[in-house]
């Protein structure tokens, strides 16, 4: 009778629990239904530009108009849009991709086929990384709109990173066809680096530049990524001035200040190259930064703080990847950039691990084979690097990094006619690429 009775509390408490359980997160879902997401504010010289203050003005009028009208279509698509601009601004990718996904959901409810809404959830799911899912919804919006510019760009981003590259030329010209402006000549830009054209990627890039506006955060951030093909065919002087006029054009721009850090770090200025990290760093959380101040602290000798910062970078990303796998809304896969860090510091199996994971969901992605097979490589496995190094050179990209990373893996295959020529050319001019990197590249090229 006793144990009869246990059962049934037992059971009783089981279900009461699970009921609980089942209320919170119907209360969770409701809350994110009519949640409004404020502003959040900017940091350092963002926070007094003039920009800034338009932008919450804007905010303040939309966020208004939707409170009185939940089904105001334009004012939460204007809203979305805004979240997604503000993103890329300050960097707080999780809180606004949530923001512009909620806005954008609340039309998608009313009007499931809205061309407008369909483009910017395809934006956010890249920008979360889920490149499969955005691909599938630019394609979905291309059926019911085929000659819109922008659907093209994010056709040929999704393309890309699914490793279909074929497809993304073909999409970005149909995008040049439609409209030549600076977001199709950044990405013919993109496309002609990843087949190796660095001329041409830089002539499109200047394209892209003299097509937007002065200080406009998409006009400073193609600069930057000038500044980056500079870097790669060893040219620091340009790299240099194009980091320097996006700080004139955008004052604090971050990602200009981070390029600047990795100038005079190759310069071995330490002491100005953290200070330009940190300053990055203060404005934008971002990985990136973290991962080249951190190098910047080792190289200055101070290996405490490199040491608590890669741990601090790791734990987050870490933290990051297990809540993309739980609630695509909060975070975005992270595992590629996981694994790199891992890697780079010197835990093999937990890289190879979540470069397996990024690598199962887009095989064809050249950045991610290159990825899997360095992880191979740093466990001793040249020969299953080999296999995947084959795979990333399949659109002759000239990236100094790629070029060092398959002379490497040649070199330990015992190919050393292979091994010579990737090395030469990944060495040529001098690039910009980690330290560790030129000095292992350039060392195995003397053993040959």
């Amino acid at each position: 009778m006793k144990k009869n009775l246990l059962s049934i509390l037992l059971i009783a408490f089981f279900i009461g629990a699970a009921g609980f359980v089942v209320l919170k997160y119907k209360q969770g879902e409701k809350k994110k239904e009519t949640a409004i997401y404020q502003l959040l504010p900017r940091a350092g010289a963002q926070a007094q530009s003039e920009e800034w203050a338009k932008t919450k003005k804007t905010a303040e009028k939309l966020i208004t108009a939707i409170t009185a009208n939940p089904e105001d279509k334009k004012s939460l698509l204007a809203l979305a849009n805004l979240c997604i601009m503000e993103s890329r601004a300050t960097g707080n990718y999780t809180y606004y991709d949530m923001a512009a996904m909620k806005y954008i959901n609340d039309v998608l409810k009313v009007e499931p086929n809205n061309f407008e809404a369909l483009t910017l959830k395809a934006l956010v799911q890249l920008s979360q990384h889920h490149f499969a899912d955005g691909l599938a919804t630019a394609e979905m919006a291309k059926k019911i709109n085929p000659y819109n510019a922008f659907v093209y760009g994010i056709l040929v981003d999704g393309n890309v990173e699914m490793g279909k590259y074929d497809s993304a030329v073909a999409a970005a010209e149909k995008m040049m066809s439609i409209r030549p402006d600076l977001r199709s000549y950044a990405r013919a830009s993109y496309l002609r680096e990843i087949y190796g054209d660095y001329p041409g990627a830089i002539e499109a890039m200047k394209l892209a530049i003299d097509a937007g506006a002065p200080g406009d955060e998409s006009t400073e951030w193609s600069r930057v990524q000038l500044g980056h093909l500079y870097e790669n065919i060893g040219d620091l002087k340009n790299a240099a001035m194009q980091y320097t006029i996006a700080i004139n054009e955008r004052p604090g721009y971050p990602y200009a200040l981070a390029g600047l850090a990795g100038i005079t770090l190759a310069e071995n200025d330490y002491v100005k190259a953290v200070a330009y990290y940190q300053e990055a760093d203060s404005i934008i959380s971002n990985s990136t930064f973290k991962e080249g101040l951190a190098a910047a602290y080792k190289m200055a000798g101070k290996n405490i703080e490199a040491k608590k910062l890669t741990e601090e970078t790791i734990a987050e990303m870490t933290k990051s990847a297990k809540a993309a796998l739980t609630d695509e809304t909060i975070g975005h896969y992270s595992d590629k950039e996981l694994a790199e860090i891992l890697i780079r510091n010197g835990n093999y199996d937990k890289g190879l691990e979540h470069a397996l994971a990024e690598y199962n969901r887009r095989p064809d992605n050249i950045d991610v084979n290159e990825m899997l097979a360095w992880a191979y490589y740093k466990k001793g496995d040249a020969a299953k690097a080999g296999q995947y190094i084959k795979v990333a050179l399949k659109t002759n990209s000239q990236n100094p990094t790629l070029l060092c990373h398959t002379g490497l893996i040649f070199f330990a295959t015992g190919d050393k006619a292979q091994a010579k020529k990737y090395l030469q050319d990944g060495l040529k001019n001098n690039p910009n690429i980690l330290a560790e990197l030129k000095n292992e590249s350039a060392a195995a090229l003397k053993q040959i």
